[in-house]
C-alpha cells in the first residue's frame, strides 16, 4: 500500500483573497507535477483533500492524470492543525492507495509519524508529492518524494 502525500499548489496570501486559492505560479506547477504524474502511470482509489479552496484545485489540478477508481473525494480531518492519530489508524488499516491533498503542518506531521518519528523528518514544499510505502509489520518507508522545480 502507498499514500501519496500531497501539499497543496502554492496560493494567494489571505490579503489578496480570503480564500487563498492557487496562484498562477501554484497552478502551473500542479499542472508540472500532475503530467508528471501521468508519465508514471499513477493508479490510486482515491484523491482525498480538505475542502480548502486551494487543495481542491490541487486536487482537480491532478485528478485527470491519475487513473483514480473513486475520484476527488472531501474528507474532514485533514485540515492544516487537525489531530493526526486518526489518520495514522486508518492508513495502517487500508489496503488500497490513496492520495491526500493537504496542508501542513498536518502532512509534515502524518509522514513523521507513519516513517516512526515524533520530529520533522520530511521538508515539504508547495505542489510537492511523498509517496510512503507500507512495508511488512506496518512500517513506512518513503518510496519517493518530488517538488515541481524538478520539473522544466
Amino acid at each position: 500500500m502507498k499514500v501519496y502525500l500531497v501539499q497543496h499548489g502554492q496560493s494567494v496570501s489571505e490579503e489578496v483573497d480570503p480564500a487563498r486559492p492557487l496562484s498562477e505560479k501554484g497552478q502551473k506547477d500542479m499542472e508540472k507535477v500532475a503530467r508528471f504524474l501521468k508519465s508514471v502511470n499513477l493508479k490510486i482509489s482515491v484523491i482525498l483533500q480538505s475542502g480548502k479552496t486551494r487543495a481542491t484545485q490541487t486536487a482537480e489540478i491532478l485528478n485527470p492524470k491519475v487513473t483514480s477508481s473513486e475520484g476527488i473525494m472531501k474528507k474532514q480531518g485533514l485540515a492544516p492543525n487537525d489531530p493526526i492519530d486518526p489518520w495514522v489508524e486508518e492508513l495502517n488499516k487500508s489496503p488500497d492507495d490513496v492520495m491526500i491533498v493537504g496542508h501542513l503542518p498536518f502532512l509534515s506531521r502524518l509522514a513523521s509519524r507513519l516513517l516512526g518519528r515524533e520530529e520533522e523528518l520530511i521538508s515539504f514544499q508547495p505542489g510537492g508529492i511523498v509517496c510512503l510505502e507500507k512495508m511488512e509489520h506496518l512500517q513506512w518507508r518513503i518510496r519517493w518524494m518530488v517538488v515541481p522545480e524538478l520539473f522544466s
